[in-house]
């Protein structure tokens, strides 16, 4: 409890529990899956390096205390987590050093940039360019050159590849823009006030009562229901929650809806720009070009961001964002 407005917050035994849980849900499926050996050991103590920056960070007595202690001056220091996180990869997996050169640098280019813009109004141009600089190797898929890791017997890299390039690409935008930056209004820490459960229900169902619709009518949506869909629900759960729809929660709301609102001296118009840029990542989506899931995402950018916008936090907006996946992984194709 912490005085009238809020109900709850999280605080750090709360997401050390979070944390081991799902560190250990991951590192006996992986086994489970025939992941073993001394480099799987290495990705998943760097895995829990990055998620550690993720959750830690969102107790709200956590951040302010790393703040205090990194200063206004000490910020600078806060992106040593990512570059330490490729270094450590390329020492136990990979011996790929221009890969952790190059990881290094994405760690420390977004840092450096809004350091430049200390003692000016969030919404610089080196702003934006560090936001692209986190973006773009991800949106792209540049980055699993960073986290290579054959899967057993030979298959792909997903997911291990995929999770530690988010984690990877989170950490760096924590860095710079919350322990750096300290960019009003990103909201990332998590907490529960009132208003919340009826802001996330009301914003889940009016979009389920659009989206289900004219997906359906688009043919880009088939009633599908899978019971071995359901069954793989607890691991879509948190894959959802934790590596997808709260990192692009922080990276399109948090940052590039909140620079854009400043930007433009309006909160409806960047909101209404952030839903189109992220209704437009979606296009790489086979068949490419896939207008109809830029559609669609783009009307689910505005639900997300006008949650965001009602509450003021990340964590809302994030669930609104996983019920909406988790809904179609388990009911549609």
């Amino acid at each position: 409890m912490s005085g009238k407005t809020n109900s709850w917050q999280m605080n750090l035994p709360a997401a050390v529990a979070i944390w081991a849980g799902v560190l250990l849900f991951a590192a006996l499926y992986g086994m489970w899956l025939g992941y073993g050996g001394p480099r799987f050991a290495v990705a998943m103590i760097v895995a829990a390096g990055l998620f550690g920056c993720e959750l830690f960070l969102a107790a709200p007595r956590v951040l302010d205390r790393a703040q205090r202690i990194l200063g206004e001056r000490g910020g600078i220091m806060a992106p040593l987590a990512p570059l330490f996180a490729a270094i450590a990869y390329a020492i136990g997996v990979t011996s790929n050093w221009k890969a952790a050169m190059i990881g290094a640098a994405y760690a420390l280019l977004p840092a450096l940039l809004v350091a430049t813009s200390a003692g000016r109004a969030p919404g610089t141009w080196e702003d934006y360019i560090a936001v692209l600089i986190i973006w773009l190797p991800v949106e792209f898929r540049w980055m699993y050159r960073l986290f290579p890791y054959a899967g057993p017997h030979g298959s792909g890299p997903w997911p291990l590849t995929h999770t530690l390039t988010i984690l990877m690409a989170l950490s760096t935008g924590v860095a710079a823009f919350v322990l750096l930056r300290r960019m009003d209004g990103i909201g990332y820490a998590v907490d529960w006030k009132r208003g919340y459960s009826l802001n996330i229900i009301a914003h889940f169902v009016i979009f389920a009562a659009i989206a289900i619709p004219l997906g359906l009518k688009m043919h880009f949506l088939a009633y599908d229901p899978s019971a071995s869909r359901l069954r793989s629900l607890p691991i879509a759960i948190l894959g959802i929650l934790f590596f997808t729809a709260w990192p692009e929660e922080f990276l399109f709301r948090g940052l590039l809806q909140n620079l854009l609102s400043r930007t433009f001296k309006n909160q409806w118009a960047g909101l209404g720009v952030a839903a189109i840029i992220f209704g437009v990542s979606h296009i790489l989506h086979a068949p490419f070009p896939n207008w109809k899931y830029v559609l669609l995402a783009t009307i689910a950018g505005l639900f997300y961001g006008h949650v965001w916008i009602k509450t003021g936090s990340l964590f809302p907006a994030a669930i609104v964002h996983a019920l909406v996946d988790i809904c179609w992984h388990v009911l549609f194709r």
